[in-house]
């Protein structure tokens, strides 16, 4: 199997796309020479946005910079929020976090509730494909046993994605991990009585496979700014009898418009970058990923043919 860079590797891409998700706002043209911050741009002039649900101060939100009574402690813990970035300690200019891989073209924080690291949790559900008699399927070219996922369709952009969500203040990774799976997945906030128990007990077994953190850091997410952006640690729950999840009934809910189970493949095509988490649970899993496995990683395409 080939060896593949890791994601953080990867200049950020999806977060100088514009019009910015939900908006009208075009983002300042950044080339690639000009992304990392090490690079002097005297005339770089990004656009100022953060979206009016921000503004409005739901729960989840910081207030804006200078506002009475908020001083945020940055790189730290900062009461339940948890302000460090997976990536090490990031950079504050006149009060503002400064996003560690380099310019969007946009300043404020857009979309994301908080100045700064906006953590996720991201669950890889997986299984081995399996034919009608229940033997593993291989892929007809490569000869290589097919690994399966569940993949929900955001609400939001059309895009198939990992299921996922924010991890709340306070909140423990292995608990959000479970909830955003549930409630994404199997449309758990609309269960009650002796369904909601039988679903909490099949979710304990499959939380209790065999499990590896696939990628934890900073996401290349269309949402990010200047000034706050998208980490993960995105986990790999595998279910090798296939057993766990025979017992769950997949049913989108929250922020899901469909969910299903899809084959891992190089031809696939996820939101941010959800493909690299793909593949390297594939190549951990010693399961099929391209037609043609002489191929690096980067002469691979990563979206649909």
């Amino acid at each position: 199997m080939s060896h593949c860079k890791d994601p953080k590797e990867n200049v950020h891409n999806k977060a100088r796309t514009s019009p910015y998700p939900g908006s009208r706002i075009e983002r300042s043209k950044v080339p690639n020479d000009k992304v990392d911050w090490l690079i002097d741009w005297e005339d770089y002039s990004p656009v100022e946005y953060t979206a009016r649900s921000v503004l409005a101060g739901p729960k989840w939100a910081d207030p804006e910079i200078g506002a009475k009574n908020f001083t945020p402690h940055f790189n730290e813990k900062d009461g339940q929020v948890e302000r460090k970035s997976q990536n090490g300690l990031y950079e504050v200019e006149n009060g503002r976090p400064r996003n560690p891989v380099g310019r969007t073209g946009i300043v404020g924080r857009g979309l994301l509730g908080r100045w700064g690291p906006n953590h996720a949790a991201d669950p890889l559900i997986t299984r081995w494909k399996r034919d009608s008699s229940g033997n593993k399927v291989a892929h007809p070219v490569s000869g290589i046993n097919i690994l399966q996922f569940i993949a929900i369709k955001r609400k939001d952009c059309g895009e198939w994605a990992i299921p996922g969500g924010m991890v709340d203040p306070g909140e423990k990774l292995s608990a959000a991990l479970k909830r955003e799976f549930s409630e994404e997945a199997l449309n758990s906030l609309q269960k009650t009585g002796a369904e909601k128990e039988e679903m909490e007990k099949q979710l304990n077994r499959l939380f209790n496979q065999d499990h590896f953190v696939v990628y934890k850091g900073y996401v290349d997410d269309p949402r990010n700014t200047d000034n706050a952006w998208m980490e993960t640690e995105a986990v790999n729950y595998h279910d090798e009898s296939g057993e766990a999840m025979d017992n769950l009934h997949l049913e989108a809910g929250d922020d899901a418009g469909k969910v299903k189970w899809v084959d891992m493949s190089e031809k696939l095509k996820l939101y941010a970058n959800h493909v690299d988490f793909v593949r390297l649970v594939a190549e951990k899993r010693r399961a099929h990923w391209s037609e043609n496995p002489d191929l690096s990683c980067h002469d691979q395409s990563l979206t649909k043919a």
